[in-house]
């Protein structure tokens, strides 16, 4: 595969998650970790060589697959294979529709919820800091440290990834 381009839904599953970033900041998130999507949008896939291929996300509706003649791309038969569609060498470009209108399982929507805890919890340290301490008098001090990366990870640290594993492939 070349490329993918991957347009956005009209809109995400509604959890109630209340979140700085917004619930579609959070479903956009967990949507480029995994391969499921539960909102319908379109995506093109340009794909180069020869082999086997199938969606990388689902669930998906292939409605049209085109062939790069040189000029021109040129509409082409279905190109069934026994692992999902087979082409030959050449240039591809496959248009399709992913995603259902089904409610998120349980798990995926409680993983969108831990990232939103996660990147909202309000005792973090500032964003621009790895380490604070807080000396309240009296011998009361606070102190916070985090990892300097710790918003790219945020999926892994809040435990939202090890719920959404088995999302990872179509």
């Amino acid at each position: 595969m070349v490329r993918q381009d991957e347009a956005q839904p009209e809109s995400y599953p509604l959890t109630g998650v209340t979140d700085a970033l917004g619930e579609a900041a959070l479903w956009s998130r967990v949507e480029a970790y995994i391969a499921y999507r539960w909102r319908p949008r379109a995506v093109v896939w340009t794909l180069q060589g020869a082999g086997d291929w199938h969606p990388p996300l689902t669930p998906a509706d292939v409605e049209k697959i085109e062939r790069w003649n040189g000029s021109e791309w040129l509409e082409i038969a279905d190109t069934a294979g026994p692992l999902g569609y087979a082409f030959g060498y050449g240039t591809y470009r496959v248009h399709a529709t992913v995603g259902s209108e089904d409610e998120p399982p349980e798990d995926v929507q409680h993983a969108v919820e831990r990232l939103a805890g996660y990147l909202g919890d309000e005792l973090s340290v500032s964003d621009s800091a790895t380490r604070q301490s807080i000396d309240y008098g009296n011998g009361l001090s606070v102190s916070l440290s985090r990892p300097a990366l710790w918003r790219g990870s945020a999926l892994q640290y809040s435990g939202a990834a090890d719920l959404l594993r088995r999302y990872r492939r179509a």
